[in-house]
């Protein structure tokens, strides 16, 4: 006995090792009746590229086996024929013949209607929430057992206990207060040391981060807002991840990501995309540097990483019925695997919609990447969308400028609408996440700030609105992330102001907060803003007129940045206006029985339904 107890504890001890060699299977489980018929598992465990795989499942078969230089990695292609039914399956290894290990996988059924989604159109108003810094629903996961960072409020940079629980419960407030869908800063764990709150280091794909809540919370919280017929965007990043992601101490293969491992910062020469003269040294040096070391730059070009990225972003499609996604650096990955990514996801969803963060002020650069523009080089992009940079800057300069004519820059940006295909679909913003609150740019002079608000509202594009907008936050004197991310005021327990019920607010963050309401819930239902034409008046003595118009009704917008009352003459606007003669302002509720007499308050703006 004390001969074969031995030999007995090795045998267990080999069959356990491989036992437990399959520890990861990504994506973790799919669905029968994809348009695409292929998806490709990446399966990590010790040695497991030296076994032999198979499977029996009626109306699956592997389609191919891609061995990697790595041996913990392999990646199988299954086809999956229309008459495939849910249900799972055994993926067997076997050595010598043997079976080492059985790994189940799932598929499931879809969601009736699922590839019929309607996606973000120009009816919507985007709120814009970074996760951590809006409420605290849940204080159970404010620390977790998995979590590096622990949790400090007094930090400005540290996670502070939003999370997604916080965000359903506030679900009322966001949609009274005129907003149609959500867009989330990233949700995916960031399992960072430091810093992680914000949550653009991911440290795992198809993980929702442990201090954010769980997958299945994410889909509730999704189902809650379609409940109320309002819409959900996800922030995804194919760019990068957080240097801590579980990829960087085993990685598939030697080019899995770029300049491994002396990382280069990119240079940030964005117009390298588009440059006919461009060098391929030049190319390199901005699509493959990362923005900062903890952010390991991905290599697209590697076909298994690429197909990869785009299966996760359906997978988090189908799986939370995502209406949107932004993708966060869109011109910094490679630029044909950002193609094949918007392609694919608009062949499995067709009326989904994409938006790409691309930061110029260059509408000619912006353009470069819209579904519909023919490009000089050839180059094909079918993402619908993207984050309007110039216009956010125009509105920017042309408000707070003290000179007169700073309204000009306003419309001279949207007289540069010629460049896009499809200058409807852009994303339209007075600030986000990543920079000064529009408050605080605009020198905290709430007169410009309702002008800035009334223009967003009105003018072509699809209007988002970062969180706390509403109610003036402000960031002056710095630009650090962390103060311009700062808590929404109520949204933790033990709060001295709190903006959901007002307690606390200033009269001039309550006007602020109103008038946001008033007129985006106007906005609401003002078809001739969703989806009327566009014709404006080149502004003269600080005055821009412009009009939103289709079959049914005629809005006029009057923005006034003078000291001074004006005084509107209305014979200039005769070929819009037409047989109208009288309105109704938005804004105050007025009757205006005589457009020829119409004077506009200083330092205001007006809507006028038109009749």
């Amino acid at each position: 006995m004390r001969r074969i107890g031995p030999i007995i504890f090795l045998i267990f001890l080999t069959f356990s090792v491989f036992a437990l060699n399959v520890d990861r299977v990504e994506p973790i489980f799919w669905w029968v009746g994809m348009k695409n018929p292929t998806v490709q598992l990446m399966v990590h465990g010790p040695e497991i590229a030296s076994t032999e795989i198979s499977l029996n499942y009626p109306g699956v078969k592997i389609k191919t086996i891609s061995r990697q230089e790595n041996p913990n990695f392999v990646f199988i292609d299954l086809n999956i024929s229309p008459e495939a039914k849910a249900g799972t399956f055994p993926i067997q290894f076997r050595k010598n013949k043997k079976e080492v290990v059985s790994y189940t996988y799932e598929l499931k059924n879809r969601e009736p209607h699922s590839a019929e989604r309607k996606g973000f159109d120009t009816s919507d108003v985007i709120y814009l929430i970074t996760p951590d810094r809006f409420v605290n629903g849940n204080q159970a996961n404010d620390v977790s057992a998995t979590e590096k960072e622990l949790p400090n409020r007094a930090d400005k940079n540290g996670i502070h206990g939003g999370d997604i629980q916080g965000i359903r419960n506030s679900l009322d407030y966001i949609s009274k207060m005129g907003f149609t869908s959500v867009w989330l800063n990233p949700v995916l764990e960031n399992n960072m040391t430091k810093i992680s709150y914000h949550g653009y280091s991911t440290t795992d794909f198809y993980k929702v981060d442990a201090h954010l809540g769980t997958n299945e919370g994410y889909r509730e919280l999704a189902q809650a807002i379609h409940q109320k017929g309002m819409k959900l965007m996800m922030d995804m990043i194919f760019n990068h991840i957080g240097s801590e992601h579980w990829w960087m101490n085993d990685m598939p293969s030697s080019d899995w990501l770029n300049n491994y491992p002396d990382f280069k910062i990119t240079t940030h020469w964005r117009t390298i995309n588009q440059d006919p003269y461009a060098s391929e040294v030049d190319k390199k040096a901005m699509s493959d540097g990362c923005f900062v070391p903890t952010m390991p730059d991905l290599n697209q070009r590697n076909s298994f990483l690429k197909n990869y990225l785009i299966q996760n972003s359906i997978w988090w499609t189908e799986y939370v019925g995502l209406d949107g996604i932004r993708m966060d650096t869109y011109p910094y990955p490679d630029k044909f695997a950002m193609a094949e990514w918007s392609r694919r996801m608009l062949e499995e969803y067709p009326g989904f919609y994409m938006v790409g963060e691309e930061w110029t002020m260059n509408p000619a650069i912006i353009s470069y990447w819209q579904k519909g523009k023919v490009n000089q080089d050839g180059f094909v992009s079918d993402l619908p969308g993207l984050m309007d940079f110039p216009l956010n800057n125009a509105v920017i300069q042309g408000l707070k400028n003290p000179n007169p004519g700073g309204l000009f820059q306003m419309y001279e940006a949207l007289s540069n609408d010629f460049q896009f295909p499809h200058p409807e679909k852009l994303v339209i913003f007075p600030d986000n996440h990543d920079m000064s609150r529009f408050y605080t740019q605009l020198g905290e002079d709430l007169d410009l700030f309702k002008m800035g608000i009334v223009f967003y509202a009105t003018t072509r594009g699809i209007p988002q609105f970062f969180y706390g907008t509403e109610i003036l936050k402000s960031n002056p004197g710095t630009e650090e992330h962390g103060i311009i991310r700062s808590d929404f005021p109520g949204g933790w327990e033990g709060d001295k102001v709190n903006a959901f019920n007002g307690t606390g607010l200033s009269d001039q963050q309550k006007q602020a907060q109103d008038f946001i309401r008033k007129v985006l819930n106007w906005r609401k239902t003002s078809e001739v803003v969703h989806s009327g034409k566009l014709m404006h008046f080149a502004p003269v003595g600080d005055v821009y007129v412009y009009f939103r118009f289709n079959q049914n009704g005629k809005v006029m917008v009057i923005l006034n940045k003078n000291a001074h009352e004006k005084a509107i003459d209305s014979d200039r606007f005769s070929e819009i206006i037409g047989n109208c003669t009288s309105g109704k302002e938005v804004i105050s509720g007025l009757n205006i029985p005589d457009l020829k007499n119409l004077k506009v308050p200083a330092m205001s703006a007006m809507i006028i339904e038109l009749k």
